[in-house]
């Protein structure tokens, strides 16, 4: 998991300075995380934060009266989830899912904010984080409300492929259609279209993007308004489209 810096390959925890580092170094545990499993359950009590590194993608999900969850941001080796923006300690408000497995590093939230005392350099990187963080939230409310379900399809997968740096996306249309809040039927449209249009192909459980530049185009702008604000508030941690994801 250490990349070449020595540390996970997490960009939030690669942008710390060494010594900002060096305050939650000993409390950095490694784990390995499975597509479907629960991080927190709304009410959980939030014991540590979870950092996903290479591939590893986690979404926080709101859950209806009928018991549909649909996702509101989808966090990868850009950010944290599970404690990160509040200060002291606050139960979970929705289900933290992983969606694409792999490794994740977990630091207790008491460390964290034995950090965050301190040193002001640590708290406000977190401090920025959490703005990051607000503004995704907001852009997906936004992108919910006035987006075709075309290009909100489009803009998920093309996220997914950046924050894992692999054009192969391991997710179903049930699972897609889930998390964007609307029925299968319209989403297998959707993907029936891309296919024809060369963007993309699939097999069972998967998504294979062969022209990455045409679904781009097929999307909406809330990636890249998400992205340009992660450039002004945490410069380079925002994962570019050509960067791979070692693990």
């Amino acid at each position: 998991m250490p990349s070449s810096s020595g540390r996970p390959n997490n960009n939030l925890l690669r942008a710390l300075s060494a010594q900002d580092y060096e305050l939650i170094r000993p409390h950095v545990r490694c784990e390995t995380k499975a597509a479907g499993e629960l991080l927190y359950r709304p009410g959980d009590h939030v014991g540590s934060a979870y950092f996903p590194c290479g591939p590893s993608l986690v979404s926080y999900e709101v859950t209806d009266g009928d018991g549909r969850n649909v996702e509101t941001v989808l966090v990868g080796r850009e950010g944290a989830v599970g404690g990160i923006v509040s200060l002291g300690f606050l139960p979970a408000y929705c289900l933290i899912v992983v969606k694409f497995d792999g490794p994740f590093v977990r630091v207790p939230i008491v460390n964290i904010q034995s950090a965050k005392d301190r040193s002001p350099s640590f708290k406000n990187m977190f401090a920025r984080y959490a703005d990051c963080l607000m503004a995704q939230m907001f852009q997906s409310t936004a992108c919910n409300a006035i987006h075709s379900i075309e290009q909100r399809t489009a803009k998920w997968i093309a996220a997914a492929m950046d924050r894992t740096g692999e054009n192969l996306v391991p997710l179903t249309h049930d699972q897609l259609a889930a998390m964007l809040g609307v029925g299968r039927s319209y989403t297998s449209r959707v993907l029936q279209a891309f296919r024809q249009e060369g963007i993309l192909t699939t097999r069972r459980g998967a998504l294979i993007v062969d022209d990455p530049d045409k679904l781009r185009l097929r999307a909406c702008r809330c990636n890249e308004a998400v992205k340009e604000h992660f450039d002004i508030v945490l410069r380079g941690v925002y994962p570019e489209p050509d960067d791979a994801a070692v693990a």
